[in-house]
């Protein structure tokens, strides 16, 4: 029992280390599930370029497929071959001849004239319109034009004929106008003029089922290959240029090479074990990379899930890209990935995820070198144009940067590959500019991301540490003091930072806010005290050295109210650390020497953590007490630093902290210096 214990210790203590390695296996998996199954061609080739392999000869028997462009362009004559084909309706025209008789016998009278006469007239009328044919006239039909050739079937019989030839109801109007002009009696051709126009039937109509039948014979009549190579023979020899032709054999090859991969049972196994092999080399040496080089961002589990998730979001729609549109595969905004990895941490970490995720992409994409190319050179652009962010306007100028960077290799390329300019492309261009279009997605995905893993972007910095914010605008009105003690001790913060190695926004920010809690009681704080009346003298020390301790857990319900991020709600929590209110303390002390309980006198912690909230506890400490000094000398000012870092120091207030002896002395150093800057101390020049 003791054994199970341990084991369920270990792991308890071993969580997050567990759950990094299982969040890369998840990964994994899903990357190995989404990938295509077709097997890699191993030769690398460039058309107008020379063969950089040994001599390949046939494999085995295989036919030379057309090239695409060739097949549309096939494919496009065949559907102008096609003439739109149109059906007589017969049955329709004799009952229709039937019908004219029917009503032409009610209709008469004898007092009329020769009845077998107008009986023929009106049947030749008839015959001659109708055996011509009246084309219906419908949406798919009006387009036709009168020089178009079209195909009439009937009885199963095929007759070509011109558009224009059929006739409209217009047309057979004025036949019937000009067939019964001889007719005397204006009555008579009036009751005739009326039954023709009764009688008469559109029975020639456009059949669309007809047609696509007619074009899909047309289209299956298309042969998708114009020859074979059979085993053994000669392809191309080492150093020989890759001509069109061989171009197109060699691509032939690709493509029966991935399709006998891809059909046999064994041959996916193997692409799976493979593909399974490579991919997890890449994660164990991002994992490794991350783990010695980048320990401050691999030991948080957040950092590891958005890294991975991120990941996941290029290659996933990569591989579907690849399956079903190969043709689109620039169309994937790869540059996304490390703009927003440089968002949430640096250029280090950007460039490593983004190369990893590029190697696996490239696994599977066509022309692999060729890709990896282009899009690492992109995100290089990307890179470096993000490090000069200072606004949200500022992804716009990196979308116009990837745009650019582009089209400028894209036209390195086919100068370097065609010596021309004659496969120039504005469909890829549309392409290129479709991409960079999409890389503004990166400001929602952002927020997005900065909500559900809880990052404080530095654009979000920027915004909180404005001081017309409303928070902000608070702390200057109500405790004018303390605002300006914000915004000295930010300052040094900033500084100290820079010099250390850190985040100067980050801390700059948190030292702005992080005594905000005082707008609850500002005048019990004396930097906001005008007058000689002190409220803490109308209470107990015990009662005083709350309400200044409290001014931290205010601090931590306003900025929750404001929804400040934690990052910054961390700086107001361990400003402070466990450190005791000295002077009621010490007070209390005096008029109670023996019944005095140090924890009503103690801050509530944490200490700090990191290296910027350590250094925002000095900076605090230092600027406030500076503020006291009577005389404010070099020495004093340098006695006042020693004195109060080291006894935070001897405090343990920066043991849990990453902070070192080095970057201590440094922070030392540059307080002494802005302090002495601040009050305009001269330094003492030897005798």
């Amino acid at each position: 029992m003791s054994t199970v214990k341990k084991i369920v210790e270990r792991i308890r203590h071993s969580y997050y280390g567990i759950m990094k390695v299982v969040m890369f296996l998840l990964a994994l998996f899903i990357v190995v599930m989404v990938m295509p199954r077709n097997a890699k061609f191993k030769y690398e080739y460039q058309k107008m370029r020379p063969w950089q392999h040994k001599t390949l000869y046939a494999p085995f028997n295989f036919p030379i497929y057309k090239s695409d462009d060739q097949v549309i362009k096939e494919r496009e004559e065949a559907r102008r071959t096609v003439q739109p084909i149109f059906t007589y309706d017969d049955l329709g025209t004799e009952k229709g001849r039937e019908n004219l008789l029917k009503d032409f016998y009610s209709l008469w009278n004898d007092t009329i004239g020769n009845r077998n006469y107008y009986e023929n007239l009106v049947l030749a009328i008839y015959d001659r319109i109708e055996e011509n044919g009246i084309v219906t006239i419908n949406n798919n039909s009006q387009n036709f034009k009168p020089e178009d050739k079209v195909v009439v079937v009937r009885n199963k019989v095929m007759t070509k004929s011109l558009y224009g030839d059929l006739y409209t109801m217009a047309t057979a109007s004025q036949i019937i106008h000009s067939m019964l002009v001889n007719v005397d009696d204006y009555a008579t051709r009036m009751m005739l003029n009326n039954l023709m126009h009764s009688s008469l039937r559109q029975n020639v109509m456009y059949s669309e089922s007809l047609t696509r039948q007619a074009e899909k014979m047309a289209l299956d009549g298309i042969m998708l290959t114009f020859g074979m190579v059979q085993k053994d023979e000669l392809i191309i020899m080492e150093g020989e240029i890759v001509t069109d032709e061989k171009y197109q054999i060699l691509s032939s090859l690709e493509r029966e090479y991935a399709d006998i991969t891809s059909n046999t049972f064994f041959s996916r196994n193997f692409l799976l074990y493979g593909q399974i092999l490579l991919v997890g080399i890449v994660f164990v040496a991002l994992y490794l990379v991350l783990k010695m080089l980048r320990p401050d961002v691999f030991e948080r589990l957040s950092n590891i899930n958005l890294i991975l998730l991120l990941m996941l979001f290029m290659i996933v729609p990569s591989f579907l890209l690849v399956r079903f549109a190969p043709n689109l595969i620039y169309l994937m905004p790869v540059a996304i990935m490390p703009m927003l990895l440089m968002t949430f941490f640096d250029s280090r970490v950007s460039v490593v995820v983004q190369v990893m995720t590029l190697v696996i992409i490239s696994l599977a994409v066509p022309n692999s070198f060729q890709y990896f190319f282009v899009q690492m050179l992109v995100s290089f652009v990307a890179v470096f144009a993000m490090t000069k962010r200072t606004s949200r306007a500022s992804y716009f100028g990196t979308s116009l940067a990837v745009f650019v960077t582009y089209v400028i290799v894209y036209i390195g390329l086919m100068l370097l590959f065609d010596g021309d300019f004659e496969s120039f492309s504005w469909y890829m261009i549309a392409i290129y500019a479709g991409n960079a279009f999409m890389t503004v997605l990166v400001l929602p995905i952002a927020s997005l991301f900065e909500r559900i893993f809880g990052f404080v972007t530095d654009i979000t910095l920027l915004e909180l540490s404005n001081t017309n914010s409303p928070l902000l605008r608070k702390l200057a009105s109500e405790a004018p003091g303390t605002f300006q003690h914000a915004m000295q001790v930010a300052d040094l913060c900033e500084e100290a930072v820079y010099n250390i190695g850190g985040n100067p926004l980050l801390v700059r920010t948190g030292a702005m806010y992080h005594d905000i809690g005082k707008t609850k009681n500002p005048f019990y704080f004396i930097e906001n005290q005008n007058g000689k009346y002190n409220p803490h003298d109308d209470v107990s020390y015990v009662e005083s050295a709350q309400i200044i301790i409290g001014h931290v857990l205010d601090g931590i319900e306003i900025c929750r109210q404001h929804h400040i991020p934690e990052q910054i709600i961390d700086f107001v929590r361990t400003h402070h650390g466990t450190r005791r209110t000295e002077y009621f303390y010490q007070m209390e002390l005096r008029e109670n020497p023996d019944g005095v309980d140090e924890r009503d006198f103690c801050y509530h912690g944490p200490v700090p953590f990191s290296k910027e909230t350590a250094v925002l506890m000095m900076c605090d400490a230092v600027e406030a007490a500076s503020r006291s000094m009577s005389e404010k000398t070099e020495d004093s000012i340098n006695r006042l630093v020693e004195n109060i870092i080291d006894g935070q120091m001897k405090a343990n207030q920066f043991d849990n902290t990453n902070i070192t002896f080095h970057d201590i002395t440094v922070v030392k150093k540059v307080l002494k210096k802005k302090l002495m800057s601040i009050y305009h101390v001269r330094i003492a020049y030897p005798d």
